[in-house]
């Protein structure tokens, strides 16, 4: 926000230089990006937060400026002469009017008041156009805008005042004098006054008349209504607009204005009169004209202000320092607040323009402000409990750290998705997906029922910049309809990587054994076939019939069909499955003091043998001496095994926790293990 330090001098004056001023506001919340002199002006440069819509007008700032200094702010006044001719049937002033004379010279309709809650017309007729006097282009040049002409001006000027948008219309050029605030049509042709078709959606909002669409809503006009040289009667609009639909507007056409700036940080609903008649002030000035009687507004009533209620202990428990309760008083009505004070508690009613005074602690960070953080000392004793980590906090370290420790990138993603044939990827349920609507994600409608299609789609994007070998995780809820009943909302683990399954297989592995421990639950492993990996490659680990983990290759239609690089490895997690049997305490188990014995076996077996069959058996026979079984490699010999066979290559850790063993010992646990394996598998061993 670019402040002209002369035209501040309009509304409080200030006896501090510059650079005292801007210190102060910084340490207000008003950060000072730089001072320039433009034109011979002091132009101040500050970063005015998106809660703070109220600072972004020379009235916004000159009003913190009063508050933090003590002084009084002076506001303009627009009391104005206006015409015997009515701008509506009924009109506002008491004064008779002849029949003739009642007439509508506009009427006005909002279809849309979702998107625009309150739309207000003044009306000047026999305006003549031409340059503003140069102290007022001046103004405007200083802060970077290029002055038009007079009408223009004024909306711009009073804009830069005020923080309220304004937009002047040729009324001769609106058909049939009728204005009507309605939605976009879908794919409706709009041409800006930057000379540039836009084609618009239903949930944009347009100002048009009975033919054509003459402005976009809080963003831009348009060039059918713009103000040129022959322009004789004006429409002023001024307007308020719902953030989102701004918000949305502006970032789907690309079309960001100082108005859409405004708009999307909720201007003051209660400004638009005085603004209005701001701007009326400014053009009878340079223009000249009459104003007709009476403003045409869509939703007069009045707003009603936040009630919020502030105790007096309570300011002294967050900012750890006493605050005299007048001077408490005093700081939120020099803000605009209509205090309401009892001895140990108040009730403040927030002004129209500070609609981010909402909850007591709003309140409270006001008076630390305008008090002065640096009022605060560092040791200040602010009353705190210390906290506990939840289960849940502790396992998600632990989820995390293992999986960034395994070369993963963590990823956060939106939780809806499109209709493609990755987006239906749903190994949770079989149940459709939940349809909703954000309009800023375009074409993704459907809450996502597993983290895969996301973590595709990351991947994808990292392809595009040429960044291949990456692995990316994802913890976010999935949503699983169920009928008529509220959704279930899963907590998952998805992951995916350019290798083999068994490298995602490992890391669930890992997560698993570390939050549960040696003593957890046992998992039941199975073969599962999901058509979106490929036949054979996918297992998944259950408990009690429940599904804690699946793991797989991406099938080679998706891999193909979406031009994704090499083979992917996929795999999702149930963390709140994995919470439900967690260790709240880390149980630890002793090492033991003796040397282990390693021993690699190489088993031929049928290809359609698992490893985690293998596993399985060796856990069975192997006894308490085999401490861990740890797979090696597999691979193929046609030509000595013969087809559908391959070798499983695993190493066999024995050890004792009360002696050194033997290496008969061992070779007892090996023959015990070579004896299953051939017994259960078919398993030969080969041949050192």
């Amino acid at each position: 926000m670019l402040i002209s330090w002369e035209w501040l001098a309009d509304y409080v004056k200030l006896d501090a230089s510059i650079e005292q001023v801007v210190e102060r506001w910084a340490l207000s919340g008003l950060n000072h990006e730089s001072t320039q002199w433009v034109e011979g002006v002091p132009v101040i440069d500050l970063e005015v937060t998106s809660n703070r819509a109220d600072c972004l007008g020379h009235i916004g700032i000159a009003r913190e400026a009063a508050v933090l200094y003590s002084l009084p702010l002076k506001l303009p006044s627009v009391d104005l002469p206006v015409s015997k001719q009515p701008v509506s049937k009924q009109p506002v002033s008491k004064q008779p009017v002849s029949k003739q004379t009642v007439r509508e010279v506009l009427e006005v309709e909002n279809l849309f008041p979702e998107a625009c809650p309150r739309y207000t017309v003044r009306v000047l007729r026999g305006v003549k156009i031409g340059p503003s006097p140069e102290w007022f282009a001046k103004r405007l040049r200083t802060i970077g805008i290029r002055p038009i002409n007079n009408v223009v001006d004024a909306t711009n000027y009073v804009m830069m005042e005020c923080g309220q948008p304004l937009h002047a219309f040729d009324l001769d050029r609106v058909a049939s004098r009728r204005i009507i605030v309605r939605p976009a049509a879908d794919k409706e042709n709009f041409q800006a006054i930057d000379h540039r078709n836009y084609v618009l959606d239903p949930q944009m909002v347009v100002i048009a008349d009975t033919k054509n669409a003459l402005a976009l809503g809080g963003v831009m006009g348009g060039l059918d209504s713009e103000v040129t040289e022959s322009t004789v009667d004006l429409l002023i609009e001024a307007a308020s607009f719902e953030p989102m639909s701004i918000r949305r507007t502006a970032r789907k056409l690309k079309l960001h204005s100082a108005s859409s700036h405004r708009f999307e940080r909720r201007i003051d609903p209660d400004g638009l009169d005085f603004a209005s008649l701001r701007c009326c002030q400014w053009i009878l000035q340079f223009a000249g004209g009459e104003l007709l009687d009476g403003l045409i507004d869509t939703h007069p009533e009045p707003r009603l202000p936040s009630r919020v209620e502030l105790r007096r202990s309570r300011v002294s428990r967050v900012l750890g320092i006493e605050v005299p309760w007048a001077q408490s008083q005093d700081i939120l009505r020099r803000l605009g607040c209509t205090v309401e004070s009892q001895e140990e508690s108040l009730v403040a009613l927030a002004p129209s323009f500070r609609q981010d005074l909402t909850r007591e602690i709003d309140l409270i960070e006001e008076i630390a402000r305008v008090h002065g953080y640096e009022a605060i000392p560092e040791d200040a004793m602010v009353p705190m409990v210390a906290s506990a980590r939840r289960p849940k906090d502790t396992m998600m370290f632990t989820v995390r750290s293992i999986a960034c420790a395994s070369g993963f990138s963590e990823t956060l993603n939106p939780s809806l998705i499109g209709k493609t044939p990755i987006d239906r990827i749903s190994p949770w349920t079989n149940q459709d997906p939940l349809g909703t609507f954000v309009p800023l994600l375009e074409g993704a409608s459907n809450l996502r029922r597993s983290l895969i299609p996301s973590l595709i789609a990351a991947r994808l994007h990292n392809q595009s910049q040429s960044n291949r070998d990456v692995r990316l995780f994802e913890t976010a809820n999935v949503y699983l309809s169920q009928g008529d009943a509220l959704p279930k909302e899963q907590y998952n683990f998805g992951c995916i990587a350019e290798s083999e399954p068994r490298v995602v297989r490992g890391v669930f592995e890992e997560m698993i054994d570390r939050v549960w421990g040696h003593e957890g639950p046992v998992l039941e492993e199975r073969l599962v076939d999901f058509d979106f990996l490929d036949k054979g490659s996918s297992i998944a680990w259950f408990l009690q019939g429940s599904m804690v983990a699946w793991v797989g290759s991406l099938s080679r239609a998706l891999v193909q069909a979406n031009k994704i690089d090499g083979p992917v490895a996929v795999g999702e997690l149930d963390l709140d499955l994995l919470l439900a049997s967690a260790r709240s305490v880390p149980k630890l188990r002793a090492l033991s003091p003796y040397p282990a014995i390693l021993r690699d076996l190489n088993f031929v077996v049928d290809e359609s043998v698992r490893w985690g069959q293998i596993r399985a058996t060796i856990e069975q026979s192997a006894g308490e001496l085999c401490k861990e079984v740890v797979f090696r490699e597999i691979y193929r010999d046609t030509k000595r095994d013969g087809e559908g066979k391959k070798r499983v290559l695993l190493t066999l850790k024995i050890q004792s926790d009360s002696e050194t063993l033997k290496g008969e010992q061992a070779d007892t646990v090996v023959t015990s293990v070579v004896s299953a394996c051939a017994a259960q598998q078919g398993a030969k061993l080969l041949a050192s």
